[in-house]
């Protein structure tokens, strides 16, 4: 029987109030984020970090102290094994990109299991170089120097994933439902945002998330929909992709309408929707006048979306591709040059 590694990309987050400043660390020392020389890259890590850090552990203190990411990347990854199980022998492990369990100790993990073949699947919707190309480069760099030399496919996006799209679409309606007794309701896509230079460079991120959030309200099928995609989570001097969300929040508030915040990057909750979504905003909402805010849910172990998932590993282990999309092939314009399928991923 064939054994089949199938390994979930996620962010990670502290599992405890001492681990908050090392995975801050971690994260900008990460040339991806910051690209810096390296030792340029890792003062600036120490300095950003260690100013961060009490500002991150107040927001953890909201959650009790730690982020329940990888418990709930746990969940999705049981809720995969059994939608695969018809595939062999199937194991889903959990790489995350700056707390444990790190792409080093997966490796390890994965080659103790001696699989066949492994399917990188990230848990990021849309790719940008920030995250899944960051991530996948450091499974490649780990994998070799551990000899792990199985076939190995990666997914490198799934913005228009039916199954994505669906589950999202599915968690949308009650709410624009429930918002429509007070007023006509604006609903907001809200996706982590990117500094812009990082964009302008060719990521196709906002372009993949805007077509995540078309492809959402294509399958709401209301008429006359108001809504728009912003971003959330800016941090530091530099220009970023907008509108933000905060933006909008108090433009909603001016115009006296509902908001159905529903996040478009997100899979699974962790301190930017509990924290930032749940407490901040909310609270701006009810601050300026917003008529009610409602924030969906993200996608978790829904159905709709666990069955796009196993769709995307079966397609992954039938195909030849070192790299799909959900499509099999490039989706993005030529002009979003890091593209995987793009000239700039083969330089």
């Amino acid at each position: 029987m064939s054994k089949t590694a199938v390994v979930l990309f996620n962010l990670g987050g502290p599992d405890r109030p001492e681990a908050v400043q090392p995975f801050l660390f971690n994260l900008f020392y990460d040339p991806a984020i910051i690209g810096a020389p390296k030792p340029i890259r890792w003062l600036l890590a120490m300095f950003i970090s260690s100013r961060r850090a009490p500002v991150a552990r107040e927001i953890y203190t909201h959650l009790g102290g730690s982020s329940p990411l990888l418990a709930n990347t746990q969940a999705q990854a049981e809720a995969l094994e059994a939608a695969l199980g018809d595939l062999g022998e199937v194991r889903v492990f959990i790489a995350m990109r700056y707390w444990h369990p790190m792409t080093e100790e997966t490796v390890s993990a994965v080659a103790a299991f001696g699989p066949e073949q492994v399917v990188l699947l990230p848990l990021y919707p849309q790719f940008s170089v920030t995250t899944t190309g960051s991530s996948i480069a450091a499974w490649q760099r780990s994998a070799v120097a551990a000899g792990l030399e199985a076939r190995t496919t990666a997914v490198c996006c799934f913005p228009n994933d039916p199954g994505f799209v669906a589950e999202v679409a599915e968690r949308i309606r009650p709410a624009l439902r429930e918002a429509a007794g007070v007023g006509k309701p604006r609903l907001l896509f809200s996706a982590h945002g990117l500094p812009k230079k990082i964009v302008e460079r060719g990521d196709p991120y906002q372009w993949q998330v805007e077509q995540s959030a078309a492809a959402v309200v294509e399958a709401l099928a209301e008429d006359d929909l108001d809504w728009l995609v912003c971003y959330q989570s800016r941090v530091g001097p530099m220009e970023w992709i907008g509108p933000s969300t905060d933006a909008e929040i108090l433009r909603a508030g001016r115009d006296q309408v509902p908001i159905v915040l529903a996040p478009i990057a997100f899979v699974s909750e962790h301190s930017e929707t509990l924290v930032e979504l749940d407490i901040e905003y909310r609270t701006l909402a009810l601050e300026n006048n917003v008529l009610a805010y409602l924030r969906v849910e993200t996608v978790g172990i829904g159905a709709n979306f666990i069955d796009g998932l196993a769709q995307l590993v079966r397609d992954c282990l039938t195909g030849d591709r070192a790299v799909c999309s959900q499509a099999g092939m490039r989706i993005c314009p030529g002009r979003w040059r890091n593209c995987p399928y793009g000239p700039a991923a083969q330089e």
